[in-house]
């Protein structure tokens, strides 16, 4: 009986197939069109464009007249009129499984931590995908407070269709030093809470292991907190989390400020060095000579940290006073920084590091003040679109994939409305999103 059972389901299978393919010889075919199509590789546009998609990957790019000459008549046809269209974002540093209403860390952590179960952090998870997603960020990378695989448990929802999100890499918890980063608690219960966010690393054969087990929960990369409050992965360590995970084919982002924690990166030869705030002339030449990517995390540059946090509390005079001698600071470092970073030519992303609730504003929609903050610090806005796409899509490893607007590659398209390349911060208002061929958004007017 089973025998017959298989051979008639397999009989209706292969006609509901056929069926299909009779009653639509071109299944899911989409023709997209817009006055401009941006070549984030060459920074030039290709004027009166056309994308041909079919199912979620792009067939053909280039002037409309050829490409609609090329779909078929029964092409679902999305005219997006005069505006410019350019490849889905990629946020190369999110922490979508935390969202703080406090500026310090410390209290961030710990009520994600020992304030909400697992699973209210994967819901909260959920909600700010699918507003980074809204506003145009269609891959990200999770690089930590995620609980113990929640980024994982996400990524897999949103791939399995059961939620809508962008493509997730996910990092599992952060390997760090005893202690963890940015938690300061009673040795007697320290652990319990630490060990829900990091991995604690004392040793090259813990190293190891910590790596090994993160792959197990399924990370797609490994985070490695190489400083934090004068404790520091040693270069023994940070060697052996490099090989265990380059012997599995997996990179390696490391959270990086110090000299000290950067040159440790570089020794080992890491794949990426997330913020590297004080990198020395020599050490972005070494960088660039090992192919380390550097990831820009300036999101608050230019006096956006205290618009937000006025957002959220009145300010004494003490601490506005505090915060106005930081900006000015920092009005002189960060620009200088992203002047050598230029000069250097190593290769570099852009990353949030946002995991505020922002007031007033979506998950997505504060995560793209990076983009005006990149441009305040000294960045061309060239740099900074492919900074979120095509070199975005290589330190992801997915420059196959995703990050440009090539045959062969998924559909995430993304339109504004107006030049990005003359003003970046079009990319704060994100009207149109496609990922995977499938409209998320559109707010154009139609003609």
């Amino acid at each position: 009986m089973s025998r017959k059972i298989f051979a008639v389901a397999m009989l209706l299978l292969a006609y509901a197939a056929l069926s299909g393919q009779a009653a639509s010889p071109h299944p899911n075919v989409t023709l997209l069109k817009a006055a401009r199509l941006l070549d984030v590789r060459a920074g030039k546009y290709i004027q009166s464009a056309g994308v041909l998609i079919e199912g979620n990957k792009i067939k053909e790019v280039g002037p409309i007249a050829a490409v609609q000459s090329h779909a078929p008549k029964d092409a679902t046809v999305i005219d997006l009129g005069n505006a410019t269209i350019l490849p889905g974002l990629i946020d190369c540093h999110a922490h979508l499984l935390t969202s703080g209403t406090s500026i310090f860390p410390q209290e961030t952590i710990l009520n994600a931590v020992a304030g909400m179960s697992p699973t209210a952090r994967v819901l909260l998870g959920a909600h700010n995908a699918r507003e980074d997603l809204e506003a145009g960020f269609t891959s990200v990378r999770v690089v930590g407070h995620s609980g113990i695989d929640g980024d994982v448990s996400l990524r897999d929802a949103i791939d399995r269709g059961w939620l809508t999100g962008p493509r997730i890499q996910a990092a599992a918890r952060k390997l760090a030093p005893p202690g963890g980063q940015a938690l300061h608690l009673n040795p007697a219960i320290s652990d319990r809470i630490v060990d829900q966010e990091f991995l604690q690393v004392s040793g090259p054969n813990e190293a190891r292991r910590a790596v090994r087990e993160d792959l197990l929960y399924g990370a797609d990369l490994i985070k490695v907190v190489a400083d934090a409050d004068n404790r520091f992965i040693t270069p023994e360590e940070m060697k052996a989390i490099v090989e265990e995970a380059h012997r599995s084919k997996t990179k390696v982002a490391v959270h990086a400020t110090t000299v000290t924690g950067i040159q440790a990166s570089i020794d080992a030869g890491v794949d990426s060095i997330e913020h590297g705030d004080d990198a020395t002339d020599e050490q972005l030449k070494a960088m660039r000579e090992k192919g380390i990517f550097l990831d820009i995390t300036q999101l608050f540059f230019g006096g956006r940290l205290r618009t937000m946090i006025e957002k959220m509390q009145v300010l004494p005079p003490g601490i506005q006073q505090g915060l106005k001698a930081y900006e000015q600071m920092d009005a002189q470092k960060t620009p200088a920084f992203i002047q050598r970073i230029l000069k250097s030519g190593v290769k570099f992303t852009a990353g949030s590091d946002m995991w505020f609730d922002y007031p007033g504003k979506t998950r997505g929609e504060a995560t793209t003040l990076m983009f005006g903050a990149m441009k305040d610090a000294g960045l061309q806005p060239a740099d900074v679109i492919r900074a979120s796409t095509s070199t975005a899509a290589e330190l992801l490893g997915w420059q196959d994939q995703v990050g440009a607007i090539e045959p062969g590659k998924f559909a995430d398209i993304v339109a504004v409305t107006g030049d990005p390349l003359v003003d970046v911060t079009e990319l704060e208002h994100v009207q149109f999103v496609m990922k995977g061929g499938e409209v998320v958004k559109n707010t154009l007017l139609k003609k």
